[in-house]
Formats: C-alpha cells, structure tokens, sequence
C-alpha cells in the first residue's frame, strides 16, 4: 500500500518549506504535525510549529501553558510553536477592513452603520478563516525560519485556505481595474487631500492583489509547498480526504500525501479478543481497501494505535520515529 514513505518523499523534495496538515477533525492533525515538526527540528532545520486548531491543542501536546507568540518548545532546540488565536487575528482584520468600509461609505455618499456591518460580517465562517489566512501568508512571507509546520485542523479551513488565493487575485485585480478608470477620468477634479485618499487605497489594493498573487505563488509550489491530510480507516474520513484531494489538485495544491491514522495490527486480534475489536478490524480493512484504490499512491505512513497518549515531546519524538522510518 505505501509505496513511498513520508521520509522518502521529503528526501525527494529537499526543498519543501511550507508543510500543511488537514483534514477531518478529531483524526490526529496535530499529533501529525507535531511528530513532523520535531522531526525537521531534530535533523537541524529551524522549525516553526503552527496550530490554528480552536482546542488548545498546543499546550496539550507539548506540555507547556503559553504560545501566544512564538516560543521555544522545551526539549527540542531549533522549534519554536505558536498558535494563532481566532479572537486577536479577528479583532485586528476588523479594524483594518472597518477603515476600508469607512472610506468607501464617504466617497460613495452611502450612510450606513459600519459596526452593525462588520458585526454581520464576522459572524461568518469565511470571515474568520480569511483573517487567519493572512495570518498565515505573514509567517511565511517573513520567512525567519528553514522550516514551517502549519496545524491547519478543521477540513473546512484547509479547503478555504488554500483555494481561496486564487479566487480573491482574481477579485482584487478587478477591484483595482475598476477602481483606476473613475480616478484617471475625475483625476483634474479631485482636491490633494481626496487625491492623496485615493492613492493609498489604490497602494492598499494593489498591495493586497500583489500579496494574494505571492500566496498562489507559494501555495502551488510543490518544490516548497505540500499538504499532508489525516485519515482513519472509517467511512467519514474516507470520503472527506478524497474529496478534499481532488479539491486541492484541482486549484494546482501539491499533495505530499496522506497518513492512514489508528489502524489496529490484524496480529493483536487473537480469538479471545473483544467482539467489538474484531468487529472494528473487519471495519477497518474494508475502509483499508477503499483508501489504496482512492488514493493509491499517495498513501505515506499506516499508524496504529498507541499504548498511551501523544502527550509531551518524548512521545511525540517516538511516535515521529514511526511515522519517519523507511
């Protein structure tokens, strides 16, 4: 089933940068993530761990309270792990589109309330995924570190994320075309200061399309840029990591590939096991099937279950041995 393993194909991309993990949520991401993290960190690449994820799975998988900005993970020099809170990053993309509404509403002459607007506005799942988004794009455009490990959790967001670069380039251009038409036939008739307003929202514009054009860049860069995505051998995940793989090849997304999750060893089930074990293998191995033939090819790391949980760096490190080796 695994003809080339997660080690295999990162010797064949030695450039990769930008690692992404998604999928269904509750099926090990983070886990996944954070193995592969320590794993760059311990074989010397300056390492930066991402979680996105609403749990407070950060401090649960490391065993530390505190990574509101990026911090050293103790017991792994080279990684530092950060997690983007949804409440800040939604707060700061507020303000900045609520100077933009502003502006429109006064050159437009419409008297709308604007907080009523964005209160409407962030309500919306895209609004939040859009703000962690840029949030994002920031941390790789600063490029401090060798390498970045992106816990991107629900499947809904890997599938906006990365799609979403595309559609908004496209979106800002038109924005921005249309916008410099009415200025160059008005330009004589505007007074310095509307003047001077109009140039920096047309600087905002074209600096945002410049930026979305740099994420597509980057994101479909399979040399730099690959999605790995989480499954189990049950019908749900199944069929949201295919779909989500055809999404992804769709918008030109590189898939490094994908980790079948919590498999249980046929060898462990002996006659006196628990009925339900045997009745979740015969499960799993009808599932087993379905994965090689949807996604033949891609398959990189089969993980069983593990004796205890995947808490601290010691068992992360143990369990990254497994999801490495050749």
């Amino acid at each position: 089933m695994i003809e080339k393993s997660m080690g295999q194909h990162m010797v064949e991309h030695p450039r990769l940068k930008y690692i992404f993990f998604g999928g269904k949520s509750s099926v090990g991401n983070t886990g996944l993530a954070g193995m592969t993290a320590i794993w760059a960190a311990d074989n010397g690449k300056s390492t930066l761990f991402t979680s996105t994820n609403p749990a407070h799975s950060l401090s649960y998988a490391f065993g530390q309270s505190d990574f509101s900005k990026p911090t050293p993970v103790d017991g792994v020099p080279n990684l530092h792990a950060y997690k983007i809170e949804a409440k800040g990053t939604i707060e700061n993309s507020r303000v900045e589109i609520q100077e933009k509404i502003q502006w429109f509403q006064k050159n437009a002459g419409i008297r709308t309330n604007v907080d009523d607007l964005i209160e409407s506005a962030i309500t919306y799942p895209t609004f939040r995924e859009f703000a962690m988004f840029e949030n994002m794009l920031d941390l790789m455009f600063t490029d401090q570190y060798e390498f970045y490990v992106f816990d991107s959790a629900p499947t809904t967001i890997v599938y906006r994320l990365t799609g979403m670069s595309h559609v908004y380039s496209l979106w800002v251009n038109k924005l921005v075309q249309n916008f410099e038409d009415p200025m160059r036939r008005h330009d004589r008739a505007l007074t310095s200061k509307t003047k001077a307003e109009n140039e920096s929202l047309m600087d905002y514009l074209i600096g945002l399309s410049k930026k979305m054009g740099r994420a597509k860049e980057l994101l479909t860069d399979d040399q730099l840029t690959t999605f790995y995505f989480a499954t189990l051998p049950e019908p749900r995940p199944v069929a949201i990591i295919s779909n989500l793989v055809n999404l992804l090849t769709e918008f030109d997304i590189p898939v490094g590939g994908v980790i079948v999750n919590l498999v249980i060893d046929e060898i462990r089930v002996v006659p006196s096991s628990p009925d339900y074990i045997k009745d979740r293998l015969a499960m799993q191995d009808k599932y087993l099937n379905e994965i090689e033939k949807k996604l033949n090819g891609i398959i990189r790391a089969i993980l069983p279950p593990f004796e205890t949980e995947l808490r601290g760096v010691n068992a992360l490190r143990r369990a990254a041995d497994l999801l490495f080796k050749d």
